[in-house]
């Protein structure tokens, strides 16, 4: 899965046609790695997903229907399943939101009928396994996500909490959003672990000793919002600096 930069007409047409002699060229060598490990890529669960732009996508359907790897024809498809969690062409997550809410209030549901038989500590060890585990799996790929998308997960998250406390209860989604970037970027940061996140982060060197030297703020690239380079410096910049100069994750309430 390869999403293209923000190009059009012949230029988009070039890039298609460099990404995909890439892969071609990467063909051998991901052939040889299947056979030496003992696989062979299935046709049938096997397929390919293509990332972008609306104005991108159309072109680009027009131009490729499957895409060749290791001498098998891939379809290319409109959304892919990848560890739990549903990729869709413009990565909105809308698909993944809808999954997650409809398996969260079918528990919840569930719990209801049951709640008057359960003490308020089991009904929360139900709702924690079974409700609050899907929605916080993976759940800061949904960083910078459309609003019509948390607000779908604010209600299951409301929804718990009333049928667990039965009293009307509301939290932030986007707050526990925005805390658990704070926590990854902080963990990055410190361990640089894993790599492929960790070189997203660079500490903003000023060309002169300014009053903020001292504060480990994070350069932000001009790209896409919701990527991490972008969110996770914009979100670490923000914080006061008690918790960016702090030496420890006590000081985000983290166990």
């Amino acid at each position: 899965m390869r999403s293209a930069p923000n190009v059009s007409g012949s230029s988009l047409f070039e890039l298609l046609q460099d990404t995909l002699e890439y892969m071609y060229s990467e063909r051998r060598k991901i052939m040889m790695w299947y056979m030496q490990n003992g696989l062979q890529l299935n046709p049938d669960k096997s397929e390919e997903l293509m990332s972008g732009t609306a104005n991108q996508l159309h072109t680009v359907s027009s131009t490729v229907t499957s895409v060749s790897v290791a001498v098998v024809a891939l379809p290319v498809a409109n959304q892919m399943e990848v560890l739990g969690v549903v990729l869709d062409q413009r990565l909105t997550f809308k698909k993944q939101v809808i999954v997650v809410a409809r398996s969260c209030n079918y528990h919840a549901q569930a719990i209801r009928h049951i709640r008057h038989l359960l003490t308020t500590e089991l009904a929360t060890t139900l709702a924690c396994s079974l409700i609050l585990n899907r929605l916080d799996y993976c759940n800061l790929l949904l960083h910078g996500a459309p609003t019509s998308s948390i607000r779908k997960l604010q209600r299951v998250q409301n929804n718990t909490a009333t049928i667990i406390l039965q009293a009307l209860r509301r939290s932030d989604a986007w707050t526990l959003l925005r805390h658990k970037l704070t926590v990854m970027t902080y963990k990055v940061r410190t361990t640089a672990i894993p790599t492929y996140l960790s070189r997203h982060l660079t500490l903003r060197q000023p060309a002169r000793t300014l009053r903020a030297s001292d504060v480990p703020l994070l350069i932000k690239p001009f790209t896409r919002k919701r990527a991490f380079r972008h969110s996770a410096p914009t979100v670490w910049n923000s914080l006061p600096r008690s918790i960016t100069n702090c030496d420890s994750l006590q000081c985000l309430n983290v166990d």
